[in-house]
């Protein structure tokens, strides 16, 4: 349980070129009219992950932060949900393997998981969700964070879970 697999090609993925550049960095870079993203801010002591990932989340603290794999925070941290017994969320550094927008969940009946992004080959992922109970092993989010973890998370990327 918890586990979702792709059994269709995903939708493609529009990168705006203002969230683009922000991610690795290139704010100057930006499409005219997009404004660049904020700074990153100082390292925050609270986000208990590697530097070197983009995406952190604490099951203990049920939270998450989202950096510029420099060990800068970029956004958080925000509220999550992780598994319960039995279907626990898994704890070590993850590649992000492919995303979805518009995911429907096989498992769960085709339940919406919208925002998908998935972190590991069992197929969990940060996803919005209910943040008053517990997932299947995915990592919970708000409407809006998963929105913004989508958009800032790109294949490829290291995450990290952490108890």
């Amino acid at each position: 349980m918890g586990k979702h697999h792709r059994t269709r090609a995903p939708a493609p993925v529009a990168t705006p070129a203002g969230v683009l550049a922000a991610a690795v960095g290139l704010g100057a870079l930006a499409a005219p009219g997009v404004a660049a993203a904020a700074p990153a801010t100082a390292p925050s002591a609270s986000s208990p992950c590697a530097p070197t990932v983009k995406a952190c989340a604490s099951i203990s603290q049920h939270k998450a932060w989202l950096t510029d794999g420099h060990g800068h925070t970029v956004d958080g941290p925000v509220d999550v949900s992780t598994g319960g017994r039995g279907q626990e969320t898994p704890t070590g550094q993850f590649t992000v393997q492919w995303k979805d927008k518009n995911f429907r969940s096989s498992e769960y009946h085709g339940a919406p998981m919208p925002d998908s992004v998935f972190f590991d080959g069992q197929g969990r992922a940060f996803h919005e969700g209910n943040l008053g109970r517990t997932s299947g092993g995915c990592v919970h989010l708000s409407h809006d964070d998963a929105q913004r973890f989508f958009d800032h998370l790109q294949p490829r990327d290291r995450v990290q879970i952490v108890r």
